[in-house]
């Protein structure tokens, strides 16, 4: 079955495919019509596999490392190179006080933006 989906991927490249006929194998129900596949199987074999051995490292940049037998900047930017072809999953990150005192810092935000996160940090 693996052999298969990498011939596929071979096959089909980067170019944008659609499923007409889907199968059940249980049950021998056919469905037909225009089905997408999910943004996972739109990845090519490559990175299918990196996505693949990620999770089978339960997300260690380090064993990842190890495995791939890379440094750890490669694998983060093959992460962030991905992450930004899976964007059906958005994450948000809440802001931390420390946060806005960088940015405070920075000169991003002003004193009364940076005492307002804070306060809002407080109290959530």
């Amino acid at each position: 079955m693996v052999q298969e989906w990498i011939e596929l991927a071979k096959l089909v490249g980067s170019r944008k495919i659609t499923v007409e006929r889907v199968r059940v194998e249980e049950s021998g129900i056919v469905l037909e019509g225009e089905f997408q596949l999910p943004p996972l199987a739109k990845l090519g074999a490559e990175d299918q596999v990196f996505v693949a051995a990620f999770v089978r490292c339960h997300g260690s940049i380090k064993q990842m490392e190890n495995f791939l037998g890379v440094s750890y900047p490669t694998v983060k930017s093959r992460l962030n190179r991905i992450s930004k072809r899976l964007d059906f999953v958005e994450i948000v990150v809440e802001e931390k006080p420390v946060e806005a005192l960088d940015q405070l810092e920075r000169g991003e935000i002003s004193v009364e933006e940076a005492i307002e996160k804070l306060k809002e940090a407080r109290d959530s």
